[in-house]
């Protein structure tokens, strides 16, 4: 274990910090710190406290919070430099009601509401590392969102499957935005850069089809990996309240809003840019030919790939 490492465990367990576990799978409400003082002054040991206890939860909930728009970004500021990125805007959607370039706004009258299973712009060529959310406004029943562990999904799928998976890439695109042609290839299984887990990293919002299967092969196997991500024992349901920031691991994480309410919802979101997805190291990727049809005769289910396999 490195010094960094230790002195990550080490501040995990301050005795001021309440963690609570939310479910088996994932999740944790933590109480005890102050974000805006993490935003205004610089305290490492907070800050590792945070990642450590991400690491282990993969999505954490900071209650009664109540961050303004420039503490809010500060704060993802703070959590960026600490993973070695940056706060990137969104690529495609606008705001509905607040300008800010490090900002991304959804509120649920402008038709904001991200209720399909998806892990944050995974059409991306590096998809987003940490996604850090300030729920602004909430309704008083329903509009909780839900989020599954990628990890124990992977885990969970018998060894012939995970052995195919293993040597699979799938092709992601942005078809949700209105950008189909905004795409990229990225492993059906990534490994978590700073755990060593392997986590099945496809989903219903973004994912296409697998690469290296036909379109006939690829859609039912799609189908149900990502009904399995979304086995309630993978996931933890969080029933928000004003004020409370959620902060939630890319890499191993997927998440959905469920559509049940009335009235407003407003959440702001602050963004750090990630790196590029990478499959077992002991296995070169991809381990077959891309399965599509060129020349005149491509249809419509390979001509997307196609173009990708052209462009890139």
């Amino acid at each position: 274990m490195s010094i960094d490492e230790r002195s990550a465990m080490d501040a995990a367990r301050r005795t001021d910090l309440e963690v609570t576990r939310l479910a088996p799978a994932l999740g944790a409400e933590v109480r005890g710190l102050r974000l805006a003082d993490l935003a205004s002054e610089p305290d490492d040991d907070s800050i590792a406290a945070i990642e450590q206890l991400l690491l282990e939860h993969m999505v954490l909930f900071f209650p009664d919070q109540h961050l303004s728009v420039d503490e809010h970004v500060a704060f993802g500021r703070r959590m960026a430099e600490r993973a070695g990125g940056e706060l990137e805007a969104h690529p495609n959607l606008k705001n509905a009601f607040t300008e800010h370039p490090e900002i991304f706004e959804l509120a649920a009258s402008k038709g904001g509401i991200a209720d399909e299973w998806h892990t944050d712009l995974t059409f991306q060529e590096s998809p987003s590392l940490m996604s850090i959310l300030n729920m602004v406004e909430c309704p008083d029943v329903g509009g909780d969102t839900m989020w599954a562990n990628l990890c124990l999904a992977y885990d969970g799928l018998s060894a012939p499957m995970r052995d195919l998976l293993d040597g699979l890439t799938a092709l992601h695109d942005a078809q949700p935005h209105g950008r189909p042609e905004a795409t990229a290839i990225h492993p059906v299984v990534r490994v978590h850069p700073l755990t060593g887990r392997k986590a099945l990293y496809v989903n219903e919002h973004f994912t296409r089809r697998i690469v290296e299967l036909s379109h006939h092969e690829s859609a039912p196997l799609l189908d149900m990996l990502t009904t399995w991500v979304s086995e309630e024992r993978h996931t933890v349901r969080y029933r928000w309240t004003k004020g409370t920031i959620a902060v939630w691991d890319n890499r191993c994480t997927q998440h959905h809003v469920l559509n049940d309410f009335v009235g407003e919802r407003i959440i702001h979101r602050v963004t750090i840019t990630g790196d590029h997805p990478a499959g077992d190291p002991e296995r070169s990727l991809p381990q077959w030919e891309p399965s599509v049809q060129r020349g005149a005769a491509t249809g419509r289910f390979d001509y997307q790939l196609a173009r990708h396999l052209r462009d890139h």
